[in-house]
C-alpha cells in the first residue's frame, strides 16, 4: 500500500513539473515574440533614420557636379572662380536655401537675401549661373557629394596616415557589420520563437496522452509514402497566410506597375550609334564652336534644325581630310577631294538618328527660349560640350519643364518681344484697337508646327 502511494505521488510530481515546465517555456516564448516584435521595431526605426539621414545619393551627386558643369567654377577645397564648395555647405545647414540657390539666385539676390547678397557682394557681384534644370532631387544629390568628400579631405588631414582610413570610414555612416548583426539577431529571434513553439507542442501532446486525450493526427496507411507536399497543403489552408502573400504580391505588382507607367517614354541617357562619329567634345568643347553656329535653326524657328554638310566642309574641306569619317561626308555630298568637285548624282543625305524626341502633342519653340528666353543649350541638353557621343541628359517630361517655368525669371527689359506686349497691354488699357497681328498673330509658327 505505501508502495502504491510513492508510486501515486510521484506520478503527481512528475505531472506538476510538467504543467510548470509548460508554463516556463509559454513565458519565455511570449518574452522572446515581445523581444522578436521590439527588434523590427528598431530595425524599422534605424532603417527609416538611416534613409532619412541620407537624404541624397553622393555618387550620383558626383556625376551632377561634373556634368552640369560644376567643376568649371568651383572646386571642393579650394577657391577657384568662384567660392570653395566643402566649407559653406558643411556650415550650412538649411539644405532648402542651397536649393533655391543653386537654382535661381538671381531670385534670392533680388530679394535682397542676407545670405545671397553676402556671397554676390563678396565675388565683386559677379553672377553665378542658375541651373533651374536640376530638380530638387539632383541638388541634395549634389550637397551630399560635396559634404561627404569635404568631410573625407578633413578626415584625411586630421586623423595620421595610419588611422586615415578608419576615420573615412567612420564617416560613412553605419558599418555593413552592424547591419548584418541586426538582421542576423531577427533571423536568430524566429528561429527560437519556431523551435520552442515546436517543443511546446510536443510537450502538450505529451500530456493529453497521459490524460486519455485523443489527439487526431493524419496517419499514413501502409505501403503509401508520405505526401511531400503536404507541408504546402498545410500553409495552403491557412488564411492569414494566404492573405498575406496576396497582399505582398499586390503590393509588388502595383509597385512594378506605377514605375513602369512612370517610365514609360522617359528615355533619359538614350544615347544611339549615329552614322558619323561627331565630337561635341572636339567641337563644342575645345573648338569652342558655338551651339548656333551648326544648329542655326534654334534662335528663329521652332526646331533647331540638323546643320547642312555644306557647313562641315567650311572646315573639312581642307581640315583632317585624310579621316574615314570624313570621307562619309564626302560620299554623301559627292566630293572628289582630289579634283576638289561635286557630282551630284553621287550625292545622298545622312540619316542622322534623332535623340530629343517630342510627342507630338506637346509644342516646343526652340526661338521662344533661346531668343526670348536667353536660355543656353545646357540647359535642357545637358553640358553637349563635354559630350564625345550626345546623349539625352534631361527626361522632358511635363514635370520636368514646369520646374524649368516655375523657377525661371523673365527679364522684360530691352527684350523686343516683352516690349511689345507692354505697348500692346497700354494700348489696350487706353482703349486702342488692337489686332491678330499684334500680338504675333502672323508668325508661321502659330499654325505651321
Amino acid at each position: 500500500m505505501g508502495d502504491l502511494t510513492r508510486l501515486s505521488a510521484l506520478s503527481t510530481t512528475l505531472i506538476n513539473n510538467y504543467l510548470a515546465y509548460i508554463h516556463f517555456m509559454r513565458s519565455i516564448s511570449l518574452i522572446f515574440k515581445q523581444f522578436s516584435k521590439s527588434v523590427l521595431l528598431l530595425a524599422c526605426l534605424a532603417v527609416w533614420g538611416f534613409s532619412a539621414q541620407a537624404q541624397g545619393d553622393a555618387a550620383k551627386g558626383e556625376g551632377l557636379f561634373k556634368n552640369s558643369g560644376c567643376n568649371a567654377c568651383h572646386k571642393i577645397d579650394v577657391r577657384s572662380t568662384g567660392p570653395a564648395l566643402g566649407p559653406i555647405m558643411a556650415s550650412e545647414t538649411d539644405d532648402k536655401w542651397l536649393t533655391h540657390w543653386v537654382q535661381n539666385n538671381q531670385a534670392l539676390i533680388n530679394a535682397k537675401d542676407p545670405k545671397a547678397l553676402k556671397i554676390y557682394n563678396e565675388f565683386n557681384q559677379t553672377g553665378m549661373p542658375t541651373f533651374p534644370q536640376l530638380a530638387d532631387g539632383d541638388v541634395a544629390d549634389i550637397i551630399a557629394y560635396v559634404r561627404a568628400d569635404w568631410k573625407k579631405m578633413e578626415a584625411a588631414k586630421a586623423a595620421p596616415a595610419a588611422g586615415g582610413a578608419a576615420a573615412a570610414a567612420a564617416d560613412q555612416g553605419p558599418s555593413n557589420i552592424m547591419i548584418i548583426g541586426l538582421v542576423a539577431v531577427i533571423v536568430i529571434a524566429f528561429i527560437v520563437i519556431l523551435v520552442l513553439n515546436r517543443v511546446i507542442g510536443t510537450l502538450e501532446r505529451l500530456l493529453a496522452k497521459n490524460k486519455d486525450i485523443v489527439i487526431e493526427e493524419e496517419e499514413v496507411a501502409e505501403g503509401e509514402e508520405a505526401d511531400k507536399y503536404a507541408g504546402l497543403k498545410k500553409l495552403a489552408k491557412n488564411k492569414k497566410f494566404v492573405f498575406f502573400v496576396i497582399l505582398c504580391g499586390t503590393v509588388a505588382m502595383c509597385s512594378w506597375t506605377w514605375v513602369t507607367l512612370w517610365n514609360t517614354n522617359v528615355h533619359t541617357g538614350y544615347q544611339p550609334v549615329q552614322p558619323i562619329k561627331y565630337s561635341h567634345e572636339l567641337h563644342a568643347g575645345i573648338m569652342k564652336i558655338e551651339c548656333q553656329y551648326c544648329h542655326s535653326g534654334a534662335f528663329k524657328s521652332k526646331n533647331a534644325s540638323i546643320p547642312s554638310l555644306n557647313i562641315c566642309m567650311n572646315c573639312h574641306k581642307a581640315v583632317k581630310t585624310e579621316s574615314p569619317e570624313i570621307h562619309k561626308i564626302y560620299d554623301a555630298l559627292g566630293y572628289d577631294p582630289e579634283t576638289q568637285k561635286y557630282d551630284e548624282s553621287k550625292a545622298h543625305p545622312i540619316q542622322w538618328v534623332r535623340i530629343h524626341n517630342l510627342p507630338d502633342f506637346a509644342y516646343f519653340n526652340h526661338s521662344q527660349h533661346v531668343k526670348v528666353g536667353g536660355i543656353k543649350c545646357q540647359q535642357c541638353h545637358g553640358p553637349v560640350e563635354t559630350m564625345k557621343e550626345v546623349y539625352q541628359y534631361s527626361p522632358l517630361t511635363m514635370k520636368w519643364c514646369i520646374q524649368c517655368h516655375k523657377r525661371t525669371d523673365i527679364n522684360m527689359k530691352g527684350n523686343a518681344y516683352y516690349e511689345k506686349m507692354i505697348a500692346v497691354h497700354d494700348l489696350i488699357k487706353k482703349g486702342g484697337k488692337v489686332t491678330e497681328a499684334m500680338m504675333g498673330g502672323l508668325e508661321c509658327g502659330k499654325c505651321h508646327y
